[in-house]
């Protein structure tokens, strides 16, 4: 399993507001479904930030986002490993494959694949 990209999640009420501050540091709005923003830098696309009110599907709004080529294994390694699940892995109408699981600090990390 490999690690595509790792991205910081800012809950806030202050989308546009975000996206202006951001945007003055160069990132660029890549992705808007309402609830959630994400903004890329256009010289380094991996480097990226989201903006989110709040989770759409899950009970709980992640602290970050890492993407791996292999979401399965991912689930599979986290469950026995004890971790803590907070939200099943389950594919999403936006086009990914997704659970969250609780970090040894109390963060929980939202692990996807794109499919």
């Amino acid at each position: 399993m490999a690690v595509r990209r790792v991205m910081p999640i800012i809950r806030s009420e202050a989308v546009p507001e975000s996206r202006a501050f951001y945007g003055l540091l160069g990132f660029e709005e890549v992705m808007n479904h309402g609830w959630i923003m994400t903004l890329a830098s256009p010289s380094t696309p991996a480097a990226q930030i989201s903006v989110m009110t709040s989770d759409k599907s899950a009970p709980v709004s992640p602290d970050m986002s890492i993407e791996v080529d292999d979401v399965d294994a991912a689930y599979a390694v986290m469950r026995e490993s004890g971790a803590e699940i907070v939200h099943p892995l389950q594919d999403e109408e936006w086009g990914v494959r997704r659970f969250f699981v609780r970090d040894p600090s109390g963060r929980v990390v939202n692990v996807l694949s794109h499919r």
